[in-house]
């Protein structure tokens, strides 16, 4: 059966020491908890997926409900003897932009752990990949951190590159395209508002997730937890701290814009100030009208050109002296 035919995307049988066998969907429909623990990923745009979770799966409405949901923000919270994690990690999937953050919904039990998600999370097949060598989590709690590890160093990541950005934005100021600068520097602020949107209730749920009584963590595991939560605390703190740059950087960009042009009309009320004695001179032996001086000398033109060059040449120096230009 080829894999867009069956109903998980992924089924494996964990052997606890890291690797893990493949199930096909009848092994699935007939595993037990004696046969140790079991990884069954969801597509949610699978039908016969859905089918599965809603009628065979064993679970509650309310559990099927969340793992079934649209959009959700992180979460975690214990029912029916088991823990229910919602998370989000960055989409790096073709097409898509960082800040679209992909939804990965998880039911843990004693010998069983089901992932449902909409979109290809690449945090998924990572864990997949190192169950098939043989290096991947060995229990429940395992699985959670290791999880949770791949989710936060992916967001590490796109905080890392947003820092980068602004960078190179900052030394295009000087040079670059004004307008083009500006629209990035506003799509980076954006995209600093929609991580942290979902980062800071993703820190609140691994911090109920250390504090849980549910007996499927160890003490190592919720040591490995209390670390994680403190990963995205420094990465929450780098948002803003990039929130704030970017915010900072778009302010001097502003301010640089507005001394530009304050420069320009300065000139440019410097150059009708020299001018307007002159155009007033021009417009005055313009008019045609009987008595104009000079208008029977030969020298008329020449003696005029001479008193508007010393004319402009004396608000120059006026101007140079008053400091005004």
């Amino acid at each position: 059966m080829t894999s867009r035919n069956r109903k998980f995307n992924i089924a494996l049988l964990l052997d606890g020491k890291g690797g893990a066998r493949e199930l096909s969907d009848a092994e699935v429909d007939n595993w037990s908890a004696d046969d140790g623990l079991l990884w069954i990923d969801v597509d949610q745009n699978n039908k016969r997926g859905r089918e599965w979770l809603v009628r065979n799966s064993g679970l509650g409405p309310n559990v099927s409900s969340i793992l079934l949901a649209g959009e959700t923000r992180p979460r975690s919270l214990s029912e029916a003897g088991g823990l229910i994690v919602v998370m989000r990690g960055i989409n790096l999937n073709p097409g898509a932009v960082p800040d679209d953050m992909v939804a990965v919904r998880m039911w843990m039990e004693e010998s069983r752990i089901i992932t449902t998600r909409r979109r290809k999370v690449l945090s998924i097949l990572d864990l997949q990949r190192v169950l098939s060598g043989g290096d991947g989590p060995k229990t429940i709690g395992d699985f959670l951190v290791t999880l949770t590890g791949c989710l936060a160093g992916r967001i590490e990541a796109a905080v890392e590159n947003i820092e980068l950005l602004l960078e190179k934005l900052d030394e295009q100021i000087t040079g670059g395209d004004v307008a083009e600068v500006r629209k990035e520097l506003a799509g980076l602020r954006r995209q600093c508002a929609a991580i942290r949107r979902h980062l800071s209730p993703q820190r609140d749920a691994l911090d109920r997730l250390a504090r849980s009584s549910s007996g499927l963590l160890s003490e190592k595991e919720i040591f490995e937890l209390r670390e994680e939560g403190d990963h995205l605390t420094r990465n929450i703190e780098d948002l803003d701290l990039a929130r704030e740059n970017a915010l900072v950087t778009q302010e001097e960009l502003l301010n640089r814009v507005a001394q530009e042009q304050n420069a320009r009309m300065y000139l440019l009320s410097v150059v009708a100030a020299i001018f307007l004695p002159l155009t007033f001179v021009t417009g005055l032996l313009g008019m045609n009208v009987a008595g104009l001086p000079g208008t029977e000398s030969p020298f008329g033109f020449i003696i005029s050109a001479v008193v508007m060059v010393v004319l402009g040449i004396g608000l120059v120096a006026y101007f140079r002296w008053r400091r005004w230009i």
